[in-house]
């Protein structure tokens, strides 16, 4: 309803100046009012603030972008996410060679007299193959360690894919401000070329002196140099989410239409929790201290000694061949090493195991600074809201309608169409930035909180030999 008073208010202050210039101007006057003041604070004429995911492809970021869109390409194109994973998938190769047999020795050797002897034909032919063999639970440990440490290189991609995720999302959110506010600017840059317009009908009819219409140019002119900042802040936004997207810095992106989540429904017990169960540095860090204690039980049977088994055939000229079977033992007898191996891994153990507690405490600090921000931060963006811009709006209406009775003075109201301008971009960068402050909390829980509610990150099944399935992010379910 304030939004009608205002535009009815001006075009009656139009009539009230003069009506050759109502017939003129007021037109435009209140066609550029009415898309200032409209419900959706900024938001251009033709943009669907109900798009769903499923509408726009990746394909199609070069017009319209959804926040599931952009995210879903960063996971397939991002190089250094490519680069983890690449790495996952060579870890996976490491059990089967850890556990692996080394390979047979196979030798031949002949024997026959210096003097008068038959080469390569001699008289004795020796033929030996021989395999050695670990002590008894040394393979298995070798691969128990392998197959952790592989493991842990699949947390590190996890955290390698919700680091990206959360860049991506600052930037969408960081576009999605700078858009909003380049919208706000050119409306209110449209109502101040009709004032100046209306400024200067007056000045030429004598009601006002030349001075209206130069504080209305000048303003004007603030405007179009910040809409050309705006311009260039959007342009390094976009460059930045194309580097993410490993695409060409200058590659065409579109305006980004998935609005920031407004409702909250979790707690920060529930944010512990599931912090607890999803954040990918305290699995890798569980990971390492289960793969430095198999480390430890593997250094206890190295001072146990391998043994090699073997079999050698030999073939006389003019007798009987013989076949011999040889058994073999390493002699372990340097035992300081061992001993030294076994306190390196425990001592690995404990620092694992302090690791951990170190972990968790900042994983406890990143939830409940993201949290308590995000809570902040919403209080902020509806205080702009539902107070601070309906109250510029009443000002520049009171300052309206002073000027029109002629109690009031031009500069007042450019100051209160300035006020309401501010007003509107700091709610437009409130708004973004619950975007961002949510992409945050999601990256210190470690899983996605879509429609307002944690949702646990599920399990992704993963083999030696496959890659990991990428499970794309969810946005805000827009």
């Amino acid at each position: 309803m304030g939004q009608v008073m205002r535009t009815q208010t001006i075009s009656r202050s139009v009539s009230a100046v003069l009506i050759a210039v109502l017939v003129a101007t007021g037109t435009l006057w209140s066609a550029a009012s009415a898309w200032a003041l409209s419900p959706g604070r900024g938001v251009p004429p033709g943009t669907d603030s109900t798009v769903t995911p499923e509408s726009v492809t990746p394909h199609d970021i070069d017009s319209t972008m959804t926040l599931d869109s952009i995210v879903q390409v960063a996971l397939r194109e991002n190089a250094g996410l490519r680069s983890v994973r690449a790495t996952w998938e060579a870890m996976q190769e490491r059990p089967s060679q850890a556990g692996a047999l080394p390979n047979p020795m196979f030798e031949y050797g002949g024997m026959d007299a210096i003097d008068g002897g038959n080469w390569p034909n001699t008289h004795e032919k020796r033929f030996m193959v021989e395999q050695s063999f670990p002590w008894f639970g040394k393979r298995g440990l070798r691969e128990k360690v392998a197959t952790t440490e592989a493991k842990a290189t699949a947390t590190e991609y996890d955290a390698t894919a919700r680091d990206v995720i959360l860049m991506v999302k600052q930037m969408y959110f960081e576009l999605y401000s700078v858009q909003q506010s380049l919208s706000i600017t050119r409306a209110e840059k449209d109502v101040l070329e009709q004032v100046q317009r209306i400024a200067e009908a007056k000045y030429a009819t004598g009601g006002v002196d030349q001075t209206d219409a130069i504080k209305a140019q000048t303003e004007v002119s603030m405007l179009e140099a910040r809409l050309l900042e705006l311009t260039q802040e959007e342009i390094t936004v976009k460059a930045t989410l194309n580097r993410l997207l490993n695409r060409p810095a200058g590659s065409p992106l579109g305006r980004a239409v998935t609005r920031p989540q407004r409702e909250f429904v979790f707690n920060a017990e529930d944010l512990f929790a599931l912090a607890e169960r999803t954040r990918p540095e305290i699995q890798w860090t569980r990971l390492q201290t289960e793969s430095f204690e198999y480390q430890r039980d593997l250094m206890r049977k190295e001072s146990f000694p391998d043994y090699r088994l073997g079999a050698e055939y030999r073939s006389f000229r003019g007798g009987d061949d013989m076949v011999m079977f040889t058994v073999g033992f390493d002699l372990p007898i340097w035992r300081g090493k061992y001993r030294a191996s076994v306190r390196e891994a425990e001592k690995m153990i404990e620092s694992g195991k302090s690791r951990l507690d170190e972990v968790e405490k900042q994983i406890s600090f990143d939830v409940q600074d993201a949290y308590s921000k995000l809570l902040t931060g919403k209080r902020l963006a509806d205080l702009y809201e539902t107070a601070l811009v309906p109250q510029a709006e009443a000002r520049f209406e009171a300052s309206e309608a002073g000027y029109r009775t002629g109690e009031g003075d031009f500069l007042d109201l450019l100051e209160s169409e300035r006020f309401l301008l501010n007003a509107r971009l700091m709610s437009a960068t409130s708004e973004a930035e619950l975007g961002i402050l949510l992409a945050r909390l999601e990256r210190a829980v470690g899983t996605d909180l879509t429609g307002g509610a944690p949702r646990e990150t599920p399990t992704l099944e993963r083999t030696p030999g496959r890659p990991p399935e990428q499970t794309p992010d969810d946005g805000n379910g827009e």
